[in-house]
Parts: structure tokens; C-alpha cells; sequence
């Protein structure tokens, strides 16, 4: 059954809310849904209803929520994927598949070797569409929420808060030759908590490398192959999912 998103279901004492704006769009104009059909409404608080379609007012769409659905099990694994951001196409795409796999938050950073540099005007512009992609995962795949998507800010931010955080915290370095993601995470106690970073097309220079480790950071390497950023970043989170999160069918016995 479709699925589409708001921010909060609030609805009246008959049942009736009003969705409107790029859902309400989608509903209408895209799929062309008129009165009586059916579909998922989910909103950021993990809540979710069965629901109809009861009429088109101009550009919103009045719906019924019929029943509460059951979200899935909100997981215990949480990863937080510090993220430099890289050109558009491929950072849309990463956050997309990150998203899909679990990742619970993205937060973004401008680093040394960042191809794109952000202001205050394009930050806020991108983090609008990162979002609407993380709603879009989130549908696709059955996420009891999206992913939270951070505002972007600076490499040395995210060490300054990293050495506050008590978790698994690794960097990943093409150069790293003695220690892989997947031995690490093998070695170490599962926590409820990891945290990945991610550098820009150019990689982190040695000198940021150094700074990571000084705030508890371990480089690891993911192999021989020279990965691109998006591609590692998804690496990343699947191998993490599989060895301590939910990629897998758990008995409930």
C-alpha cells in the first residue's frame, strides 16, 4: 500500500486531517487518487493509520484515518553517519541508500579537501532536499521514521562534539593498513550506539586523520579497492547493519 508523510497527523474529533503541500501534490497531480482510496499516512513521530481519501479541497486533500497501524520495532542499533558533503548527484544518492539501510542521522561537514563549500543560503537549500530524500527512503523501505538529516557544519564541529561521545567511533582512511571496519566491529562489545565519518572525493589529509584520533576516532580501512565517497559511506552503514544492526531475522525466542 502507498505510503506518504507529514510532519504530525493531527486530526479532528471525526477523524478528518488535512494534508497539503508536496504530499497532497504527489497524491494528486502524480497518482491522481480521488475519493475512497486507500493508503499509509505516517508522520515523524513514528505514528502511522490506515487511511482514505474523502475529498480534494483546491490544492489539500481531506482524508479519514480509519485505524492505527502497528510501526515496525523502532531498532536498538543506532548509527550516526558523519558525512562530508560531496557533489550533488552523488550526495543525493547517498543519503537515499543510507537511509534505506537504517541509518538513524546524517550530519554533514565541509572538510580540507571539500569539492563543494557551503554558505548559509545553500546550506538551508540542501538540507531541504536531503530531507524530502530521507522522507522518501523512509516510505520506500518501511522506516518507522526518516533519517535525521543535521545542519552542515565543520569537520572540526564534529570532532569538538565527538569527544564527548562515548561510542565506537571510526574514520575511514584509504591509507589505514592495519585495521578494516569489519575486524573492528567484530572485536568490539556492540554498543546501542556507532558513529562512521566519511570524507569529501579527496579524502581526509593526514593532518585531519590525526585530529579524529585525538577525539577517540579509530581509521579503519574498508579493503584494498579505492571506494567513491558515496559508495564507501554505503559500505559503511550495510557492514555496520550487518554485524550489529538489523540486517538479519531475529528469532523472538
Amino acid at each position: 500500500m502507498r505510503r506518504f508523510f507529514v510532519e504530525r497527523i493531527e486530526a479532528d474529533a471525526d477523524g478528518l486531517c488535512v494534508i497539503s503541500g508536496s504530499e497532497a501534490r504527489h497524491i494528486l497531480k502524480v497518482l491522481r487518487m480521488t475519493k475512497g482510496d486507500r493508503f499509509i499516512l505516517m508522520d515523524g513521530t513514528g505514528d502511522r493509520y490506515d487511511s482514505i481519501v474523502e475529498a480534494v479541497e483546491g490544492s489539500s486533500v481531506r482524508v479519514k484515518l480509519v485505524s492505527p497501524l502497528k510501526a515496525p520495532t523502532l531498532p536498538d542499533f543506532q548509527i550516526t553517519l558523519c558525512q562530508a558533503v560531496i557533489k550533488p548527484s552523488p550526495m543525493d544518492y547517498l543519503i537515499e541508500k543510507t537511509s534505506e539501510l537504517g541509518v538513524t542521522r546524517i550530519r554533514p561537514f565541509v572538510s580540507e579537501r571539500s569539492v563543494v563549500k557551503i554558505n548559509d543560503e545553500s546550506a538551508s537549500n540542501k538540507l531541504r532536499r536531503w530531507r524530502e530524500i530521507a522522507i522518501s527512503a523512509a516510505k520506500q523501505s518501511d522506516r518507522n521514521t526518516p533519517a535525521e538529516m543535521l545542519q552542515p557544519t565543520t569537520f572540526a564541529e564534529i570532532l569538538k562534539d565527538l569527544k564527548t561521545t562515548d561510542c565506537l567511533k571510526v574514520i575511514l582512511w584509504e591509507k589505514e593498513d592495519s585495521k578494516d571496519l569489519k575486524a573492528i566491529l567484530r572485536t568490539s562489545d556492540p554498543g546501542i550506539q556507532f558513529i562512521g565519518i566519511v570524507g569529501p572525493e579527496g579524502g581526509f589529509s593526514a593532518e585531519e586523520v590525526k585530529a579524529a584520533i585525538g577525539a577517540g576516532c579509530i581509521p579503519v580501512s574498508l579493503g584494498k579497492r579505492i571506494l567513491r565517497a558515496e559508495t564507501a559511506a554505503i559500505t559503511l552503514a550495510a557492514i555496520a547493519q550487518y554485524e550489529w544492526g538489523d540486517l538479519s531475522i531475529r528469532s523472538n525466542h
